[in-house]
């Protein structure tokens, strides 16, 4: 392997891929900020699965001025995307020997929501989308959790926009495969990323739900997406077949992880039970409420779920700080 991973947000997912990577030997470099860079610097980054638990010596940076990149580097950006813009601006103009990361190396956007790697356009010319299926936490400085095994995370990749892909990027997504699998990390190249993200978003509009109420409610997620299927009609988002995606997720297996409970929170759960102040909801129900308003409608529900949650990050309110009824009134369900 000559390629090394340069993993921009190295929280639960890049902070998972990371610390699987380099427990194989691969070459990678974790990319974080407080706390949490200081300790994985002392210490290295514990890893928790239901098959391991190790602490992984990992090479972690503040940011681009303490690494000197090369042309073999592959970024991976997988901040939570409200941070995506910042992150996206900070490296593009990193020096890669006479030109920049934005110029010279790929960016592989590993992050939930659509809006990323549009906004990647801006600042890198080699953008290869990735759709993420990893069921990982990080509430701990320098540990995460991944949940599945043996296969840790599922990733449909292609370049984006799909209309530009060339043998190069085949060569490259077939080569971050092969890099990966060693580490229980499944990369499936795919024709064309959005419409798997799309679907993919359609089941993260459920996270508000389990943020807000610290567990889930079916009929409200079930409002939320019935509402999102009219939106994407009306936007002609183009889905994924629901049987090939089904059969790829059948591959990823979440199982318990020693001393903790079986089921724990998604990304937006994990915002606010850290008390972040953010989330990134405003790409997950807000993408849903931005889609409508640009085709002249409304998203009631998930417009609400979203000023509901940026609400709540706001103001430090914790997971299970509403009930579902106090949920359902609020969103005039």
């Amino acid at each position: 392997m000559t390629r090394r991973y340069v993993i921009i947000g190295a929280g639960a997912i890049g902070g998972g891929i990371g610390a699987l990577l380099a427990r194989q030997g691969a070459a990678v470099v974790l990319v974080a900020r407080g706390e949490h860079l200081a300790r994985m610097r002392r210490t290295g980054m514990r890893l928790r699965t239901p098959e391991v638990d190790a602490t992984v010596p990992v090479t972690a940076v503040a940011g681009p001025e303490e690494i000197t990149l090369g042309e073999d580097d592959v970024l991976v950006l997988a901040t939570k995307t409200q941070q995506a813009e910042a992150a996206l601006a900070a490296w593009a103009d990193a020096p890669v020997g006479e030109r920049t990361a934005g110029q010279a190396l790929p960016i592989l956007t590993a992050l939930n929501g659509a809006a990323a790697e549009e906004r990647a356009l801006r600042w890198f010319a080699r953008v290869i989308g990735v759709c993420v299926w990893m069921p990982a936490v990080r509430l701990q400085p320098a540990e995460v959790i991944v949940r599945g095994a043996p296969v840790g995370g599922i990733f449909p990749a292609a370049r984006y926009p799909a209309a530009l892909t060339t043998d190069e990027d085949r060569s490259l997504i077939a080569g971050i495969a092969e890099d990966w699998a060693p580490a229980g990390l499944r990369v499936h190249p795919v024709e064309d990323v959005m419409p798997w993200k799309h679907r993919k978003l359609l089941g993260n509009l459920g996270n508000a739900v389990q943020a807000l109420l610290g567990t889930g409610d079916g009929d409200v997620v079930r409002a939320a997406r019935e509402e999102a299927a009219g939106i994407y009609e009306a936007a002609g988002i183009v889905l994924n077949p629901e049987a090939e995606e089904q059969a790829m997720r059948d591959l990823l297996q979440v199982r318990p992880v020693p001393g903790e409970p079986e089921e724990m929170g998604g990304s937006t759960w994990q915002s606010l039970a850290r008390g972040t102040g953010d989330s990134e909801v405003d790409y997950l129900s807000g993408e849903i409420a931005a889609l409508a308003h640009r085709n002249g409608r409304t998203a009631p529900v998930n417009a609400g779920l979203a000023r509901l949650t940026r609400r709540a990050a706001r103001t430090g309110a914790r997971p299970g700080a509403l009930s579902s009824a106090e949920l359902r009134a609020q969103l005039g369900l």
